[in-house]
């Protein structure tokens, strides 16, 4: 077989990358130069399981109250237990839902025997309550995170964030989702019935290996890239649609994977949300790609008797040089829809949707830089006693952010939801339009960010700014900011407290 001197080279530089690894890094690196494609060769032969919503209470102060335990379990995927971690069952966990208004208390048991936290991604909420490395819960202990919802309607998601072992805790199976629901943003024309046709999609990748997770090595600095897809823990899913239109909530809960959602017919379908709520329209598209921790809500319009499979083609991750290593050149079949021989009727999704008031980036009180690179954030480590950013409350700042070396890298702000104002310093396409919080940041070009910071403050308490590649994370690639008010200076942060 011939080889082009440009495969040559590139194939002895590869393998010089994967020598300075060692001998199991150069097999890893022979195994991903492989491109994992599934598509056309799924049977699906597991009935999609669907998390059930959370069974919720109200207290005597008239709280929303969630109960939540995160244990040790045993889950079959479609093939077999394997040992897993879960949140009131044995892998993955209820989903949750809250009206805008809501007073809500979450009762988080840790029964894992090992120290854990819980953050509630993409939420709104003040410092203290939001799950970060600073509100770790001991074995055996309970936090109860309280807060109101004041945000629109969104699906969001929930995760543990233990600093320096948030990998290993998503990939063993704690997540889950988290709706929002808001009268003045919701919109009653889009399917909305939750397991019938309103169906939430939390996707990940897995290898197996014997009867347990395979962990892997990490080549090219990812973290794990799995070989199998798994949608709300099934292993090889088929969903049964019975209504004309199907609304999917998509979550990539994924460590390191980023997949470009797409049909296996081509069909388009709309785009009408992103992280944070609904879009001001619907994209028409035929492919959405979503990075960890992404979230897009799509609804796909179905005829009577046919099935269609969901699938990730190679994503366009802006990395030519390394891509084929770090996914760029994985497809996967991920789920199969079988509609059934009669549907009943959904309406036309409207042209508008909802009012998304833009921030103006010119009232920004403060304009920051952020570069990606070498598993730091401006060249610094996360330092869990240290203050990287002082923000003042109801003020607008602009985070300009790049990438600067050659990897796929994200950006995730807790708290706000942002607005992206500009790419290289032209408009971000439609799909962009929305409320974010977290983006995929590509090597080379700049990304300009608006957000505002209101309502709460804590100078001793911060919030974190970190890539979502969840390795990536854990080595470092994190930063903190706190809220204070104006004219404040930030306080000393509390490192040592624990929750429960």
């Amino acid at each position: 077989m011939g080889l082009s001197r440009r495969s040559l080279l590139f194939a002895g530089a590869a393998a010089g990358l994967a020598c300075c690894a060692g001998g199991s890094g150069l097999t890893w690196l022979f195994l991903r130069a492989t491109a994992i494609d599934t598509r056309g060769r799924v049977d699906f032969v597991n009935k999609l399981a669907i998390p059930p919503l959370a069974p919720a209470t109200r207290d005597a102060e008239g709280r929303l109250v969630f109960d939540l335990r995160a244990a040790p379990g045993h889950h079959d995927f479609g093939d077999g237990p394997v040992d897993t971690w879960g949140l009131n069952g044995p892998y993955l966990g209820p989903t949750l839902r809250a009206r805008r208004g809501d007073h809500v208390l979450v009762n988080v048991k840790n029964d894992l025997g090992r120290v854990t936290t819980m953050h509630w991604h993409g939420m709104h909420l003040p410092a203290a309550m939001d799950g970060g490395p600073h509100q770790p819960i001991r074995p055996g202990r309970t936090w109860q995170p309280t807060w109101r919802v004041n945000q629109p309607a969104a699906t969001l998601w929930y995760h543990p964030h233990p600093h320096g072992a948030t990998a290993e805790h998503v990939y063993r199976g704690l997540a889950g989702m988290f709706i929002v629901d808001d009268p003045s943003t919701d919109v009653p024309d889009l399917p909305h019935e939750y397991g019938v046709d309103d169906i939430p999609l939390i996707v990940q990748d897995k290898t197996f290996d014997g009867g347990r997770l395979a962990f892997g090595g990490s080549m090219m600095g990812m973290g794990i890239l799995g070989r199998t897809i798994v949608v709300n823990g099934t292993l090889a899913p088929h969903l049964d649609v019975t209504t004309q239109r199907i609304r999917l909530r998509l979550l990539n809960a994924s460590n390191a994977r980023v997949y470009e959602f797409t049909f296996s017919d081509g069909r388009f379908f709309d785009l009408v949300g992103t992280d944070g709520g609904l879009l001001p329209a619907p994209v028409p598209t035929n492919r959405v790609m979503l990075a960890p921790a992404e979230r897009a809500e799509i609804v796909v319009t179905m005829q009577p008797g046919e099935r269609v499979v969901l699938r990730s083609d190679p994503p366009r991750l802006g990395t030519p040089v390394i891509g084929r290593f770090v996914g760029g050149a994985d497809a996967f079949d991920v789920l199969e829809l079988r509609a059934a021989t009669t549907l009943a009727p959904r309406p036309e999704v409207p042209a508008r949707l909802v009012e998304v008031p833009r921030i103006d980036p010119s009232d920004a009180a403060k304009r920051r830089m952020f570069r990606l690179t070498d598993q730091s954030i401006n060249g610094k480590h996360m330092d869990m006693s240290r203050i990287d950013a002082t923000v003042e409350r109801d003020t607008v700042e602009v985070w300009r952010v790049t990438n600067s070396d050659g990897k796929p890298h994200s950006l995730h702000v807790h708290d706000v939801q942002f607005q992206v104002v500009s790419i290289d310093g032209r408009q971000p396409p439609a799909h962009l339009a929305g409320w974010k919080d977290t983006v995929y940041v590509p090597p080379g070009p700049e990304y300009e960010l608006a957000m505002r910071f209101a309502d709460y403050s804590d100078p001793d308490t911060p919030y974190m700014f970190h890539c979502h590649m969840l390795y990536h994370e854990d080595q470092g690639m994190m930063g903190q900011f706190v809220v204070v008010e104006p004219g404040q200076q930030a306080g000393r942060i509390n490192h040592h407290h624990h929750a429960g």
